[in-house]
């Protein structure tokens, strides 16, 4: 009997659950003092109803009956300065997080407990701000369409206050990304589960002034990402790391503007929609066409069309596509269908009618157009070259070429586009187009040769551009050469030719470099690499290839290292493929699915390791010392030691060895260090006839591997310098012996490298140029 006494109470009884409740109730005003007795005591209520939700229905009862959130409210307000917000908040956002029932869910959002935590006025600071989002996102989550209605204050038929967004929104643009995401969630699960009434609300002023500032904060950035595309101050290699954190970040952004449109709800995209073309569509495109003047505050031509394209092909959308479409084909669609418009009321023109009519509202509503839409109404040829987007295309800036035909071929291969404006573009099927209407001018088609010959100009120019420009412009070539379904005219094919020499005579010029060992495996590894590049399709393609376009002639010949060098060779030979690909894709209208050479087995044997082979020699390995040539060393922390040089070149694999003799075996040595054949560089001092100094590869691409997005090469800065070896013979007559010794077999190595790249260097592969340009004629 004594002992019933002493038995604890158990902890997850209604009995405990009423002391605990008690014990809260008593409670007059919170301070540093009673601080962690209150926040023991919400933790136990927190528990016992998470308990009493899943287990044993009447603690929820009780927790009902007596209106318990009601003292959470209380603590909130008899608080003074024992910052019990934090802990408060944090038990509130696992209560709510734990319910499971609707009748749970449903009790806690009635009476008004939850908004008036949500409007109490704390004081943000340290993690406090973590806590509330947190909070907030937890009440969110237990949203649906039927207790979004518990969380609103209405008035008659109109929803006159919503605390649960309201006090999100001052959250949307906090320092903190995890706040942001949070917020972002949050608004992503009011938008899914709201009626018509909430939508009211969302999108009317001043509430939907978030729409607004969320597209001038896209605006913001963007004008950052111009200032980085333009500075000058940074190495290459850390601006394009900047840049790439810049676009990164874009691009989230971006796809938040998807995931609302992705609701598809018509009040919310026609708002999420209309602010994105108001403030930074149209502000962008109506300088950069022309169509109006500009405030000095403008993106540069380069990064607009970077923002318009990456803004496409995440955002996109019917309405996306058809205004920007409209916008861009508007000089062309006024001087092309004015005289059809009178004559023709097909059904197209008729729509092409009233597109003109929207935007000619659109550029005469632009506070920067004033007066400038008859200017922008070229009618000749010409003008037109030099005017809207044309301007662009042909312009002597490959960069800002290939952006504005990158825009195009994004519009012009959009499912949503209307059909009228990707017959004018001219792209998709543009043969069958232009049987459909002959009144409707097709832009690309009209000028298809000089677009043509433009980038050919870019590929066959000297000297050279970079890789990346040559590359990018191939993928344009390949593009437009398999959507106008016709050859190429005698002087683009010059001009093809000429483009064609030039790349294989700088892989050529690679069989003497210090790498013409690893030319076959980096074209076989780089084929369907670059094969798989060039059948991107526009949409799935990363415009941020135009913001680096500018900074991609580096100047790295001076720099003679072998990982310059490295970059170098497989550069060219990227280049070559390139215009193999293009001849194949002219000749046989296809792709080549491989370089059609039989590397495999040359690479195989030269790879295979034989115990008697000294080409597989390694370091502590014994080798033959019969062709070796004696000559001395001097180690830093040996001195001067008695070795024996030994170059030795099979198949494809070349290395030099120096080994010094075994101690009991005198026609076999221990190998000391071994070499890359190719790259030796061997060179006669100047002024010490005897010495001979050997230059050695220490980059290694299988130990470095070089990240690479696009076909650009990420850098490292903190690259090895090369080897140098300084080798003594006893007289100047065995030195250059040795010399000759090392060229010889490194002529040995080329010479084997050179027979497996022989069909690739033919005239005749994939198809002769000048028998197919004498046929033509």
């Amino acid at each position: 009997m004594w002992r019933s006494l002493w038995r604890s109470i158990d902890r997850f009884s209604l009995q405990y659950f009423k002391y605990v409740i008690n014990e809260l109730r008593q409670i007059k005003v919170v301070d540093w003092h009673n601080r962690e007795l209150v926040i023991d005591l919400l933790q136990s209520i927190v528990e016992l109803v998470t308990y009493g939700d899943r287990q044993d229905p009447l603690i929820f009862e009780y927790f009902m009956e007596y209106q318990v959130l009601a003292e959470f409210v209380r603590v909130l307000k008899i608080s003074k300065n024992s910052r019990i917000e934090a802990p408060l908040l944090q038990y509130l956002s696992i209560m709510i997080q734990n319910m499971n029932s609707d009748h749970s869910i449903y009790y806690c959002f009635s009476n008004d407990y939850i908004n008036n935590i949500i409007g109490h006025k704390f004081e943000f600071g340290g993690d406090l701000a973590l806590y509330y989002v947190s909070f907030l996102r937890a009440v969110s989550n237990k949203l649906n369409k039927d207790t979004v209605c518990l969380l609103l204050k209405v008035y008659g038929d109109s929803v006159v206050s919503f605390p649960l967004y309201n006090e999100a929104l001052k959250f949307a643009h906090h320092g903190e990304k995890m706040i942001q995401t949070a917020i972002r969630a949050l608004t992503l699960s009011i938008y899914n589960v709201s009626d018509d009434m909430v939508y009211q609300y969302i999108t009317t002023p001043p509430v939907s002034k978030y729409f607004s500032d969320l597209v001038s904060s896209l605006s913001n950035q963007f004008f950052h990402l111009d200032a980085l595309v333009h500075a000058t101050e940074m190495r290459t290699n850390q601006k394009r790391k900047e840049l790439l954190l810049e676009t990164d970040k874009i691009v989230d952004d971006l796809y938040y503007f998807n995931d609302m449109l992705g609701v598809g709800q018509s009040r919310l995209s026609t708002v999420v929609i209309e602010n994105l073309l108001r403030i930074l569509i149209f502000p962008i495109l109506l300088p950069l066409l022309q169509l109006g003047q500009s405030n000095g505050s403008n993106l540069s031509a380069v990064t607009s069309f970077y923002t318009v394209s990456r803004l496409l092909q995440v955002i996109g959308g019917k309405g996306m596509f058809n205004s920007v479409a409209g916008v861009i084909l508007y000089p062309y669609m006024t001087s092309s269908v004015r005289d059809a418009i009178e004559r023709d009321s097909t059904e197209s023109i008729s729509h092409a009618k009233s597109i003109l009519s929207e935007m000619g509202k659109v550029v005469s509503s632009s506070p920067e157009t004033e007066g400038a839409e008859n200017s922008s109404l070229p009618r000749d040829t010409a003008s037109n070259k030099r005017s809207g987007i044309l301007a662009h295309v042909f312009s002597d800036n490959p960069s800002l070429s290939l952006a504005s035909l990158f825009l195009l071929f994004i519009l012009a291969e959009a499912k949503d586009l209307h059909p009228l404006l990707a017959q004018m573009i001219g792209l998709n099927g543009m043969q069958n187009m232009i049987a459909v209407d002959g009144n409707i001018g097709n832009l690309l088609v009209k000028y298809m040769d000089q677009i043509l010959n433009a980038l050919l100009k870019v590929l066959a120019s000297q000297p050279p551009f970079s890789i990346l420009i040559q590359w990018h412009t191939g993928w344009f070539l390949r593009k437009l050469l398999i959507l106008q379904g016709k050859g190429l005219g005698d002087h683009n094919f010059e001009l093809l030719n000429s483009s064609y020499q030039q790349s294989r005579e700088c892989l050529q010029k690679e069989l003497d470099g210090c790498w013409f060992d690893h030319i076959p495996e980096v074209l076989r590894n780089e084929w369907p690499n670059c094969k798989a590049a060039l059948e991107e399709s526009s949409q799935c393609k990363d415009p941020f290839f135009v913001l680096e376009l500018d900074d991609s002639q580096q100047a790295t010949d001076g720099d003679a290292t072998s990982y310059f060098a490295w970059k170098r060779m497989v550069e060219t030979v990227k280049v070559f493929i390139l215009h193999l690909q293009l001849k194949s894709c002219i000749f046989k209208g296809e792709l080549l699915q491989e370089p059609l050479l039989n590397m495999s087995s040359a690479i195989a044997d030269s790879s295979k390791t034989h115990a008697s082979d000294i080409a597989s020699a390694s370091f502590g390995s014994e080798v033959s010392l019969r062709s070796g040539i004696p000559c001395t060393i001097a180690f830093s922390n040996a001195g001067i030691r008695d070795i024996y040089l030994i170059p030795k070149a099979r198949e494809t694999t070349g290395k030099v060895l120096l080994a010094e003799k075994h101690p009991f075996r005198s026609q076999r040595g221990v190998v000391l260090a071994v070499g890359p054949l190719a790259g030796l560089n061997p060179k006669v001092d100047e002024d010490h006839p005897t010495w001979l100094h050997l230059q050695i590869r220490e980059f290694e691409p299988k130990l470095h591997k070089i990240k690479v997005r696009g076909h650009q090469s990420s850098g490292m800065s903190n690259h090895a310098a090369d080897g140098r070896w300084t080798l003594g013979f006893s007289n100047s007559k065995a030195c250059e012996a040795a010399r000759l010794s090392i060229l010889e077999e490194i002529r040995k190595q080329r010479s084997s490298v050179e027979s497996i790249l022989a069909p690739l260097l033919q005239d005749s592969y994939p198809g002769n140029l000048s028998e197919t340009e004498s046929q033509d004629e």
